[in-house]
């Protein structure tokens, strides 16, 4: 199936939108938030608001069009494949009002050229929404690094109509039954705009598996905790628990016990534990260690996509054809996905019964990422993109999630979309969902 693209104005519009989310995720911070504490996980935000303009500018307006820099300091103070993570907080940086200006000229100029010649450029429309999708990857991370520092959450211009209500709620519970046979793995040529590890769709095969049908929830991670979970030495793997004694971890992150109850950071402020909404906050290795103790597996990430993607061919197999997103074609919407900030966190995994996929599988896309079990690496063939550094130099050291969460761009995920962070990431809006572990019906586990 062919997928169109965009157009010109459309990229001009998300041009527009992408920055000014940037700049309302930041503006109510003051200058020292916005360069907050030296941390390996996060970036300086004032210097990473100005890094994703950069990069914009570089593969738009330098790179194809050949315009001369808009600072000539430029890729001294921004290129992330130059400067080192620790160098970041001790760059000559612009201020706030310096950076936020070449942000906004950078923009200007590429919805200016857009304007005049995007429609006969696929190049360019190429690149401009590459630079918006780069910059959505980023706003996700804005969003993270507010919660990882503790600041109050963001205070976004935009008002949802249905006052960021989700249909449905609670639990949901029980396994569905997604048939073998061949599958096509990745993104096909005809899916319009994809990134260079989802190159190209090929056949793999699936035995028959049984996947939950909503990702695992706060209660029942709590019972894993309150269990002993993380004392167990037998249910974390050698990395797993050489992490574990590292970081010294007895619970998940942003957890602390008072009065008998477990309370859990959100942003700036502590809540009681919401049993029926997705865990998030937890790794690789706390998701194996707790399917371990519940005989459960991770998906691979074929099965994750055959999950979300595939449908039944009537005749106890795989269809050929494949979904974009798991209910079909049409696009994401607020009564399908909880992305794009718009309720602010997580809604419980009973929420949004019309995302589901064609095997009954809930919320694939949206309110959090999905741990799978594979090692992120190459398809078959792999070509790099212009932006050689976007995936290769990660093969073999992250694992793939799939899926996006809240904070999520629904206008950039589908379902072959792949994500990757080392193991021990915690800080991501990260959880995960289960397979039935071989054997599991014979009393078997991982």
């Amino acid at each position: 199936m062919s997928r169109p693209g965009i157009g010109s104005e459309e990229l001009e519009r998300w041009t527009v939108e992408a920055r000014q989310r940037s700049l309302e995720l930041v503006a109510d911070l003051d200058d020292d938030q916005l360069m907050g504490p030296h941390l390996d996980v996060i970036n300086p935000l004032l210097w990473e608001i100005g890094h994703a303009a950069w990069f914009q500018e570089l593969w738009v307006l330098r790179d194809h069009l050949g315009r001369d820099p808009i600072r000539a300091d430029a890729d001294e103070l921004w290129d992330s494949i130059e400067i080192p993570h620790d160098d970041r907080w001790d760059l000559p940086l612009p201020d706030r009002d310096e950076t936020v200006d070449y942000m906004r000229r950078v923009r200007d100029r590429v919805v200016e050229v857009l304007r005049e010649r995007g429609q006969g450029d696929g190049e360019l429309r190429y690149r401009a929404r590459y630079a918006v999708h780069h910059e959505d990857m980023h706003t996700e991370a804005y969003t993270y690094t507010r919660q990882t520092l503790s600041y109050p959450p963001p205070a976004l211009s935009f008002v949802p109509e249905d006052g960021g209500a989700a249909p449905g709620g609670g639990p949901l519970d029980g396994d569905v039954e997604v048939p073998g046979g061949a599958f096509r793995l990745g993104a096909g040529r005809d899916d319009g705009f994809v990134f260079d590890n989802e190159k190209w769709a090929h056949e793999v095969e699936l035995e028959p598996f049984r996947i939950s049908r909503a990702p695992v929830t706060e209660g029942e991670y709590a019972a894993f905790v309150d269990a002993g979970g993380y004392d167990r030495r037998e249910l974390w793997s050698d990395e797993g628990w050489a992490w574990r004694r590292e970081a010294d971890a007895d619970a998940p992150a942003y957890w602390r016990r008072r009065g008998g109850e477990w309370r859990v950071r959100r942003f700036d402020r502590h809540r009681p534990l919401r049993p029926h909404r997705p865990m998030i906050h937890v790794n690789w290795h706390e998701a194996r260690a707790w399917c371990r103790w519940a005989g459960r597996r991770l998906p691979t990430e074929a099965e994750w996509e055959a999950a979300a993607a595939a449908e039944p061919d009537g005749s106890g197999g795989l269809a050929a054809e494949k979904r974009s997103y798991p209910w079909g074609e049409e696009p994401p919407g607020p009564r399908r996905v909880n992305m794009d900030w718009r309720r602010m966190g997580t809604v419980e995994v009973g929420a949004l019964p019309e995302g589901d996929s064609a095997f009954g599988c809930r919320q694939m896309l949206g309110n959090s990422w999905e741990w799978t079990a594979d090692t992120f690496g190459p398809y078959p063939g792999f070509e790099r993109d212009m932006y050689e550094e976007y995936s290769e130099p990660w093969f073999g050291t992250r694992k793939v999630l799939r899926g996006g969460a809240w904070a999520s761009r629904s206008r950039m995920l589908r379902n072959t979309f792949r994500s990757y962070y080392t193991p021990d990431r915690r800080d991501v809006w990260a959880g995960f969902r289960t397979c039935e572990a071989a054997g599991a019906r014979g009393g078997g586990a991982e």
